[in-house]
């Protein structure tokens, strides 16, 4: 007798709970290639379109401005200010020079004009508390005083320090504390989550806050020497900062979890950079930022330090509240929002360890190498962006600018040239030219800085020809200087600038932040794509994932810089094929990175990326005003070459955009290569193993719980 089995239906036996485990598998692996795409294009899309949207044109806006003088003067001057531009000011009429002057002083307003009786109107600023607020009123107030037919003084009545010339120490401090507040938590929770205990946090977070206080006291003063004395005024607003703004981001990880870096980005560095009052007068950006000004943490701490360095601590009092009830509303919420979780759930599990280790190998076995190695990540991070960074741009001078004299002779400009040497030795780089024609071309190519004509019998004039499109800080510098020269010489100096910003870009950092998109968009995707989805960073799914994703994010940053905030007229085509390019070429360079580091890529990814690229960038500042290695690296690493084939397509006809795609070709091979080479060595696309939750009770149990 034969017994036949008939099938059963719907398969073996435990057919369908492999499938729903492999179809969740699917599902989960699908998530984490699209993380790859979204964690960038938020962190990204975010950083990029609010310095844009702030920063791309800044212009006078609500600026307060205090007029004193006898009744009738006061108002006269008064309306005529407001109806020049009425979106422009906010005037207030004092009744003595005494009370403008102490509003300056106090920052109560940008500056103030004081009328006198014998025809003089005497326009003070404050240089220390922000060099381009100073600029600003000047421009503003000067052509009303002139216009008037009155005689015109300045005064700045608190200047900038020679070891400060720029003013950026606050700022760079500024910068460097908040991301020493904001950075850690994120990577603690995700690797190391039974340090988010609060008898541990908090602790931890104060000796942190200790720790990075003193490192950027040592810095700025000893090192440095950008900030001199105030000793423990200095160290006391630093730890409170990073304190502060720990606490903050301590408590949005209890809401947000993972997320909540950017969420600490987006209001500490979005938002606080452009309201800090810092780089940029506040009065200048919309009027949303002179609101949060008043109480996010980026302004408080730079407020508080600028109060203390050069303000004899005038408004320290109301920045420092600001702190300390930042500090003490965060971590009570902290207490509150883990007193409802545990009401609601005591035995809720631990947080899941998402990034097992922050290296390229397995997770470490003892709890102190794994400490050790999560403290070093975010203390490398914060001491390179601030020593580097301030150190490339706290005290800008102009070293070897070159700059074309032009005569009719070659024998007269050598002359003047000699004399020109004698008095700015080591200034400005000069060289003798007969031709007007070579010379204004020398100044179109970018070769030298400016021309200047000398005075003839034809022409009683001198001519300073200058290109505003190829730095608005070199452009300043050589038109202050040959004003100066042409005082002199006695004889008047017409500027000539052949290549104007347009009015989208009246600071021409537009091509700077839109190659910092760029920048970023490249590595964030080896770092995102090696934690999130280590298995497609293999070769053959790497490629083709990387240049789908370069496409995407260089479309992004271009629609967020052009029809988005309009800091871009057009230009798609350039814009779009030479940004993906970049961020193609970046990622194979992070990818090699992380191959070799894990997650701690990020470090020498940001330095050598960010950190030494801005500076060597000629962006944000002339390479001419920067130390020496700055130009060295100018022709060698990606953002500089992303910075002037931006500034060549948007403003001279794409000129020189060849070469600076043989930069980033040669970066993205050798990179690819070197990827290639290292994945023989060693099996890529494998997560360091996370040990069993079952195995971790005694490390993490009750990590948050308590």
């Amino acid at each position: 007798m034969t017994t036949t089995l008939e099938p059963v239906p719907g398969g073996p036996p435990g057919d369908d709970a492999a499938d729903e485990d492999l179809a969740r598998a699917r599902k989960e692996q699908i998530g984490r290639v699209a993380a790859i795409f979204v964690m960038p294009f938020l962190m990204v899309g975010m950083m990029i379109a609010g310095y844009l949207f702030a920063m791309h044109a800044p212009a006078p806006n609500d600026m307060p401005i205090a007029v004193a003088g006898t009744s009738l003067q006061a108002e006269q001057f008064a309306r005529s200010l407001r109806d020049t531009d009425p979106d422009a000011v906010d005037v207030r009429i004092v009744a003595t020079g005494d009370q403008a002057r102490d509003l300056v002083f106090d920052r109560e307003v940008a500056g103030a004009v004081v009328l006198s009786d014998t025809g003089t109107a005497t326009i003070y600023t404050a240089g220390a508390a922000g060099a381009s607020q100073s600029s600003t009123v000047t421009g503003l107030l000067a052509p009303q005083v002139l216009g008037q037919g009155l005689d015109l003084v300045t005064e700045d009545l608190v200047p900038l320090p020679e070891h400060d010339t720029a003013g950026l120490a606050a700022m760079f401090m500024a910068t460097g504390l908040m991301l020493a507040g904001y950075m850690p938590w994120s990577i603690v929770l995700s690797n190391s989550p039974e340090l988010l205990r609060k008898r541990r946090a908090i602790p931890l977070l104060a000796g942190w806050s200790a720790l990075i206080a003193a490192l950027v006291w040592f810095v700025a003063d000893p090192v440095l020497g950008a900030v001199e004395g105030h000793t423990a005024a200095i160290l006391g607003i630093s730890w409170l900062a990073v304190f502060a703004v720990g606490s903050v981001q301590f408590f949005l990880t209890r809401i947000f979890g993972p997320m909540a870096v950017l969420v600490g980005m987006l209001f500490v560095m979005v938002l606080g950079v452009p309201a800090s009052n810092m780089g940029m007068s506040v009065h200048t950006l919309p009027s949303l930022y002179v609101t949060l000004h008043s109480f996010l943490p980026t302004a408080a701490t730079g407020e508080a330090l600028r109060s203390v360095l050069y303000f004899d601590g005038v408004g320290l009092g109301s920045r420092v509240l600001v702190l300390v009830v930042g500090a003490i509303v965060a971590l009570a919420a902290v207490f509150g929002v883990d007193a409802i979780k545990r009401r609601k759930n005591p035995d809720a599990p631990d947080p899941e360890i998402t990034v097992a280790s922050l290296t390229a190998g397995p997770r470490p076995e003892r709890n102190w190498v794994r400490y050790l190695t999560l403290g070093a990540f975010p203390l490398a991070m914060v001491v390179m962006m601030f020593s580097i960074m301030l150190g490339a741009m706290y005290q800008p001078a102009p070293r070897e600018m070159p700059v074309t004299v032009v005569a009719a002779t070659v024998d007269t400009a050598e002359q003047a040239v000699a004399g020109f040497e004698q008095s700015m030795d080591g200034l400005f780089d000069f060289t003798a030219s007969e031709s007007l024609g070579d010379a204004r071309a020398a100044v179109q190519d970018r070769s030298v800085v400016a021309a200047y004509v000398l005075p003839s019998a034809e022409s009683p004039a001198a001519t300073l020809i200058t290109s505003q499109a190829a730095g608005m800080s070199q452009q300043q510098v050589v038109t202050m200087t040959f004003r100066q020269v042409a005082a002199g010489m006695q004889v008047p100096l017409t500027v000539e600038d052949i290549a104007p910003l347009p009015g989208s870009d009246t600071m021409g950092t537009v091509s700077m932040y839109v190659a910092m998109g760029w920048i970023m968009s490249g590595f964030m995707l080896a770092v995102v794509g090696n934690s999130a989805a280590p298995a497609a960073m293999r070769v053959k799914s790497l490629l083709p994932i990387s240049a789908v994703y370069s496409v995407f994010m260089s479309l992004v940053v271009w629609v967020i810089a052009a029809p988005l905030t309009g800091a871009v007229d057009g230009h798609f085509p350039q814009l779009f094929g030479t940004g993906l390019l970049a961020i193609f070429t970046t990622a194979m360079f992070a990818t090699f990175l992380t191959r070799l580091f894990g997650m701690l890529a990020v470090v020498p990814a940001v330095a050598i990326l960010m950190f030494l690229g801005v500076p060597a960038s000629n962006g944000a500042m002339s390479i001419f005003m920067s130390p020496e290695i700055f130009r060295v690296l100018h022709g060698v690493l990606p953002m500089p070459a992303a910075v002037e084939s931006i500034r060549s397509i948007l403003y001279f006809g794409a000129d020189s955009v060849g070469p600076h795609l043989v930069t980033f070709g040669i970066w993205g091979a050798v990179s690819l290569l070197s990827v290639v080479l290292v994945d023989r060595f060693r099996s890529p696309g494998q997560p360091p193993a996370v040990p069993d939750p079952s195995s971790q009770q005694v490390v993490v149990g009750s990590a948050v719980r308590e």
